[in-house]
């Protein structure tokens, strides 16, 4: 916070210095100030956020493995499912064309 103090210093001798009246000069210093208090993030600020976007991350990734550990499971249902009836309607089809072909 020292720096952005020296800045405003700096500011205000430089405006003063072209000839804007003090008040104004003031008025910009303060503008500045609280502009840079409010909207300007800090290290600190910026930390934080890197921190909490991590923890997000983190916990999305493990979300998506938990997901994709169900959907592999449910797949292998499926899989099973869908050999088992692939099983089932290729006997009823071989029944059928061996009772077809005893009638005639």
């Amino acid at each position: 916070m020292r720096h952005s103090v020296d800045y405003l210093y700096s500011l205000y001798d430089a405006l003063v210095s072209i000839n804007v009246p003090n008040h104004k000069a003031r008025a910009v210093v303060d503008a500045m100030e609280r502009d840079m208090a409010t909207t300007i993030a800090t290290k600190a600020d910026l930390l934080l956020l890197e921190q909490k976007l991590t923890a997000l991350i983190h916990s999305s990734v493990g979300e998506l493995r938990q997901e994709t550990t169900l959907v592999r499971k449910d797949m292998e249902l499926l899989s099973t499912t869908m050999t088992v009836r692939l099983g089932s309607m290729l006997m009823i089809g071989l029944g059928l064309l061996f009772t077809a072909l005893k009638l005639s």
